[in-house]
């Protein structure tokens, strides 16, 4: 996402050069103490696990915010990936990007020697390993910042809440990508809907509804899991789905509204109307939900991926005072108000804000909230794949989803499961 959050070509909502683009003009914007590290402590070591669109742009950016760090390892699945990363970065912050061949690794395993190795590690591969990463940064007492969504099934949020928490004995920081919690002008409207600006909060609606996302077409050379890797969007268990991965954002925006509250319930539909080739895995390509609240709020839920319709990113909030809509920072009922204050990018201000606080010695950790957020996405996604009312506290509870492949092998041929399309009615909540 971004300024025009429609475009959306390397499979996440951030692109290289936006990334470039705000590490020009933000460059030196984060006052970060000095002397907090000194001597031989000063440089701060980056790591960076998965060097794609996404994990290139957050290794910009986290460069960009504090001038004593280097990039110093890589790690993704594949090394053309490396190397077309290393590449980009190289162009724009020289010698910084420090990265010999000794420290570019490739395959499933990879993570662990960045991790070992750094000071501070940024997390972009496909969200399925989120969770064994993040639990394995913890292991080793290493600050994370980490994008969204955290897992893809309840077993990976559980796995991630926990590792939130050890992250808080340890103090570690243990930092989400949900940047619109980042975004000033967001946070300036959310603080006055907190404040009452819209009365009790009645009702949201929240919509994703964009056009289709790349596909990396397909080789005769490539594995089954190749194949499955190279086009991750398009697996449920690597990707959770465009409801997990990409409207998980307007989640995590409700929740904010809500304080943290999480909805008890959720019923939906969807499916494959459009994207229905055998190349576009398994995932849908529509989702509607409804996620009730124990309070009686109801939150209408959004989200589609197809060519030639009318597209829409949007959140209304809609209260016994008045109305606003977050993403244009617009209140309108008894109070009318608009923010007009400074627009700093918003991906920028969270690697800033992360590294100010390693360097002051504070401790930034969202893990839970981000966990919670994720698990409410997967929850309108087991409903509309399922058919079934699903609730909370049994997803909490006694759900035992678990999304993990039988091996990491990138010359495997994969389970079926993997490509099974899911038929409201007929599959069962796990």
């Amino acid at each position: 996402m971004g300024s025009n959050p429609l475009q959306l070509p390397d499979g996440d909502r951030r692109t290289f050069l936006k990334s470039a683009v705000a590490a020009g003009v933000l460059a030196g914007a984060a006052k970060l103490s000095s002397g907090v590290f000194a001597g031989e402590k000063s440089m701060l070591k980056l790591g960076l696990v998965g060097a794609g669109g996404r994990g290139s742009g957050a290794a910009a950016e986290a460069l960009n915010a504090d001038p004593d760090t280097r990039l110093y390892a890589m790690a993704d699945a594949f090394d053309d990936r490396l190397v077309d990363s290393m590449g980009r970065l190289q162009k724009l912050h020289g010698a910084r990007v420090d990265v010999p061949r000794e420290r570019q690794y490739s395959g499933f395993d990879g993570y662990k020697q960045v991790i070992d190795s750094c000071d501070v590690v940024l997390l972009a591969t496909p969200p399925h390993f989120r969770p064994q990463h993040l639990a394995y940064c913890v292991e080793k007492g290493k600050h994370v910042f980490f994008e969204k969504p955290v897992a893809v099934d309840i077993t990976g949020v559980r796995s991630v809440i926990k590792s939130a928490q050890e992250a808080k004995a340890k103090n570690i920081c243990f930092a989400s990508g949900f940047c619109y919690r980042y975004d000033l002008a967001k946070r300036e409207t959310v603080k006055r809907l907190h404040d009452g600006a819209v009365g009790d909060v009645l009702t949201m609606h929240v919509a994703f509804n964009t056009g289709p996302l790349w596909h990396r077409g397909q080789d005769p050379k490539w594995s089954d899991m190749e194949y499955q890797m190279r086009n991750w969007y398009y697996f449920t268990w690597l990707s959770g789905d465009h409801i997990v991965e990409q409207h998980v954002h307007n989640m995590d925006k409700a929740a904010w509204v809500m304080n943290g509250k999480m909805p008890v319930a959720a019923t939906g539909l969807g499916g494959r109307q459009v994207r229905t080739e055998k190349k576009y895995g398994n995932i849908f390509d529509h989702h509607a939900v409804v996620f009730e609240y124990d309070n009686g709020i109801k939150l209408f839920s959004f989200c589609r991926q197809m060519p030639k319709c009318f597209a829409d990113v949007s959140d209304h909030i809609v209260g016994t005072k008045g109305s606003c809509q977050l993403m244009k920072h617009m209140i309108t009922g008894q109070t009318n108000w608009a923010y007009t204050g400074p627009e700093p990018s918003m991906y920028q201000v969270e690697h800033n804000e992360l590294f100010a606080a390693i360097r002051a010695g504070k401790i930034v950790n969202d893990g839970e909230s981000a966990a919670h957020s994720t698990l409410m996405a997967i929850m309108g996604r087991m409903a509309t794949y399922t058919g079934q009312k699903v609730e909370w506290d049994w997803l909490m509870k006694k759900s035992k989803e678990d999304l993990t492949p039988p091996a990491y092998d990138m010359s495997a041929s994969l389970p079926e499961w993997t490509r099974t399309i899911a038929l409201p009615g007929t599959t069962k909540l796990v």
